[in-house]
């Protein structure tokens, strides 16, 4: 069973536990471009405390570069090596794990952050925001040439989804069984200011289901986020704790790489999934209900 932090006394017992720190952020530190109570004042304390502090977001929509960006316009303190999203692990999976030829492409279904991050890795790529690719309406094989030097399709949140990119997608990998089948990150779902939104793993879905296949997923709960990390920073997974809002992704990545895992109730996992009859069999070493709750220790 968690462990639920309510007093001073708890919050502080998980600040001499762990010296490193790694928040996932919708839900977590933010809302949309809401900032979530606390959580600057919180960041700010445990980095004076000299604590560890990485963020680690499913979101592939935006590349590192923009997401310190955000972090700057919401006032919190972030250097672009503390942040690690799916886009810029997917694209070291690519041209480090999988070692992708220099010759060949990736086909992306995605946005700009995933192109930004691919790019800087040196990898070659066709879809995502080319205006070929952003239209609506039918699309015919007979007035298209697919490239052959594509040797795998890269899966993220695309807002602008349509059928030619579904279709050029599903070409590439039916035609050619060695074409890699990836996904930034399989979230079903992602919070915002306003209330839920459809996540990356609705964009893979459809190729899924035509296929008859499941795309290798990068992000949380994969352990290639992790190797990233590690890549990176140099941590003791005992004295580390991920902080997050889903169990699904947040808590199960934790769990998998051996870190301790603390399940804030702000985003996506509500009250009824951690307790009762219907509770989720993945459980967090702790919970609360807001990063902001933290604030304890900072209030004499």
């Amino acid at each position: 069973m968690a462990a639920r932090l309510s007093t001073k006394a708890d919050y502080e017992g998980l600040l001499q536990s762990y010296d490193t720190w790694l928040f996932d952020c919708d839900g977590v530190l933010w809302q949309g471009t809401q900032l979530i109570p606390g959580a600057k004042e919180v960041l700010a304390f445990l980095r004076k405390s000299g604590k560890a502090v990485i963020f680690v977001t499913n979101n592939a929509t935006q590349s590192r570069k923009m997401y310190k960006g955000k972090f700057e316009k919401l006032g919190i303190d972030a250097h672009v090596d503390e942040i690690v999203g799916s886009a810029y692990a997917s694209a070291v999976y690519i041209s480090s794990v999988m070692k992708l030829p220099k010759d060949k492409k990736v086909y992306v279904i995605g946005m700009s952050g995933l192109e930004e991050e691919l790019r800087d890795e040196g990898i070659s790529i066709l879809g995502g925001t080319d205006p070929a690719d952003n239209v609506l309406g039918s699309f015919s094989l007979e007035n298209w040439t697919p490239d052959p030097a594509v040797g795998a399709v890269l899966c993220g949140l695309d807002v602008a989804m349509n059928y030619t990119k579904f279709s050029k997608a599903f070409n590439y990998l039916l035609r050619n069984p060695g074409c890699e089948f990836l996904a930034t990150n399989t979230d079903s779902t992602y919070p915002t200011a306003h209330g839920l939104l459809p996540g990356a793993g609705t964009v893979s879905a459809p190729l899924r289901f035509a296929l008859g296949r499941d795309p290798l997923s990068i992000g949380k709960p994969a352990g290639t986020m992790l190797e990233c990390i590690k890549a990176k920073h140099d941590f003791d997974p005992a004295r580390t704790i991920m902080v997050g809002d889903r169990l699904n992704t947040d808590i199960e990545f934790g769990k998998n790489g051996g870190l301790a895992t603390l399940l804030v109730l702000t985003g996506i996992t509500k009250e009824s999934e951690i307790s009762g009859p219907n509770a989720s069999p993945t459980v967090p070493d702790y919970v609360t209900q807001s990063i902001g709750d933290l604030r304890a220790l900072i209030e004499e």
